[in-house]
């Protein structure tokens, strides 16, 4: 069984019924000319590669699917609440991306679909599984720049260059993290954004951005400050501190290529 991502991205023009599609599905189609709302939805489809072509479908054909059936359902909600002043809360997107799964459920030949996730930035995002469409599932992501050095004193000074290498520098090294902390609550509740950042700025970002995690955090002065440690240690201080939503993922990066993710 194979799991396929296709991300879809496109515009909605709020403010008038120009449908054109444009020719760029890279950056949007449709394109919304002018001012617009810009979206990115992926879509998670399990299946079987076909022996005769090598896909699970051909994307073309998501994309098509998506164009014609959900791209519609966006448009008209939002041209709808804005016309009539209604607030689009992350419990009306919620709603929004469950008639998704209505329209799209039985669209795809010889694939499921499994999951539905939707940027509202390029920061922030709200996904479900579509199996249990009572939970949503919220992420955001964060930013802090730190220091540290990686270093066991049970070894050697050989042995941690050769483990370490780099990372083992005794001035240290830094690096510009992203943190992106997901969290899981009922699909009819909403999520106060505001409240949910900070929660995180002041139980962890406060305690690492612009630190020596070796010298300043407690918590690393025994403990190399890997990724791997950093991850745990913002679920440690994360975990049960929201008002009503639940951790379900913490993942952190050093860079574009290196990230690790903990779910407790």
């Amino acid at each position: 069984m194979h799991r396929l991502v296709r991300n879809i991205r496109f515009s909605v023009n709020p403010f008038g019924s120009d449908e054109s599609q444009g020719f760029n599905s890279y950056a949007g189609k449709p394109y919304g000319h002018g001012l617009s709302f810009f979206f990115e939805l992926a879509v998670g489809l399990a299946g079987q590669s076909q022996t005769d072509t090598g896909f699970v479908l051909n994307v073309s054909d998501i994309d098509k699917i998506v164009r014609d059936h959900a791209v519609p359902l966006f448009v008209g909600r939002i041209q709808n609440s804005l016309a009539n002043r209604i607030d689009m809360s992350l419990v009306q997107i919620s709603a929004l991306l469950k008639d998704t799964r209505e329209v799209l459920k039985d669209k795809f030949p010889a694939a499921m679909l499994i999951e539905l996730s939707l940027k509202l930035n390029p920061y922030r995002k709200i996904a479900f599984d579509c199996e249990d469409m009572n939970m949503v599932y919220f992420s955001e992501k964060f930013d802090f720049s730190a220091m540290h050095k990686l270093w066991n004193d049970k070894f050697s000074k050989e042995e941690n260059f050769r483990l370490f290498g780099k990372c083992a520098n005794p001035s240290g090294h830094g690096h510009n993290y992203i943190l992106e902390v997901t969290v899981k609550s009922p699909s009819e509740q909403d999520i106060r954004i505001g409240d949910f950042e900070q929660v995180i700025d002041s139980r962890f970002i406060s305690l690492v951005d612009h630190k020596n995690l070796n010298a300043d955090v407690p918590e690393f002065s025994e403990k190399n400050p890997t990724i791997e440690n950093l991850a745990v240690f913002a679920w440690e201080r994360l975990v049960d501190k929201f008002a009503s939503e639940k951790l379900h993922s913490v993942t952190v990066w050093e860079s574009d290529r290196t990230f690790c993710t903990y779910y407790g």
